[in-house]
């Protein structure tokens, strides 16, 4: 009997069809070494784990350099009488209807696995064991509950504005060489900065809003609840910037408080707030360019 040599794996290109008929990219792509003597029904069922498609649903394309693409038809036919190659590619078609398809993408249709929060709580080795251990959040036994901590913060920024209108004479600053009163009382339509503030990094507008702000939430307390004290909310201080710095267009949480153009507005806490005679950012550049002039 005549010696028969084992026939040499040949590298060959594994692609898919691209989802959308007018795309030229494949779906999927890799390189793998077939064997010529396989079956085009054992290469298909080998092509499965690869691609997803079930065999019954494939159709191979043959693309071999410097020859036609062909479709490889007969699932009993051997795939190196195709002419395979090194070089060559084998492409495949899903012949389902795309409804049929399964979408490995679309993570919104696979089920996840939630963890119980009782079965979360026995945990010894999780975020929240380490909490207790160490005695943090609400496992502090000198922590004060959310909702004092909150009236709390409220009655600190209404000290620290009420403050604000008894200071307003008593202190002068200087902004690039022009003495502006500061200290002023927090007051809608009164020019500020932004704390803190120097150059090149000044933020600078006009107070539009003082306020409890429910859509901002506090820590453990949902401050939205239509029952809450409003004087128990803390306060914050709404600003139009000069300049496109900030964060919204005066509205915050699906609710608005004030009107400014997008990136304009910001809220911050009173005592991130200096008020005074602070003129809109370029102004005092040119004044300042003037008295040089002059000088």
């Amino acid at each position: 009997m005549a010696f028969q040599p084992t026939p040499t794996d040949i590298s060959v290109i594994i692609t898919s069809a691209g989802n959308s008929s007018n795309s030229n990219e494949p779906g999927f792509l890799t390189e793998r070494r077939i064997t010529p003597t396989w079956t085009v029904n054992q290469l298909k069922a080998k092509l499965e784990t690869m691609t997803g498609v079930p065999p019954g649903s494939q159709r191979l394309q043959l693309k071999t350099p410097g020859r036609p693409n062909q479709w490889v038809d007969g699932d009993d036919t051997v795939i190196g009488d195709w002419g395979l190659m090194k070089g060559s590619e084998i492409e495949v078609h899903d012949t389902r209807p795309a409804a049929a398809r399964p979408n490995f993408t679309d993570l919104s249709a696979v089920e996840k696995y939630v963890l119980p929060e009782s079965t979360y709580e026995t945990l010894p080795n999780s975020v929240l064991a380490w909490k207790k251990n160490q005695k943090l959040g609400r496992f502090d036994p000198t922590a004060v509950p959310p909702e004092e901590a909150m009236r709390n913060q409220a009655e600190k920024d209404r000290i620290d504005v009420q403050k604000r209108g008894e200071m307003r004479t008593l202190s002068v600053t200087t902004v690039k060489g022009m003495a502006c009163n500061t200290n002023t009382d927090i007051a809608v339509s009164k020019r500020a900065i932004v704390l803190p503030s120097s150059p090149p990094h000044i933020r600078r507008g006009t107070v539009r809003f003082v306020g409890p702000v429910p859509t901002i939430p506090f820590p453990g307390v949902s401050t939205e609840d239509s029952g809450l004290d409003q004087g128990s909310l803390p306060i914050w201080v709404g600003i139009e910037l000069d300049e496109p710095t900030g964060k919204n267009d005066g509205s915050i949480g699906g609710k608005r408080y004030f009107e400014c153009p997008n990136k304009t507005g910001v809220f911050v806490k009173p005592e991130k707030v200096e008020v005074g005679d602070f003129p809109p950012l370029g102004l005092d550049d040119d004044l300042e360019d003037e008295l040089m002039e002059e000088i």
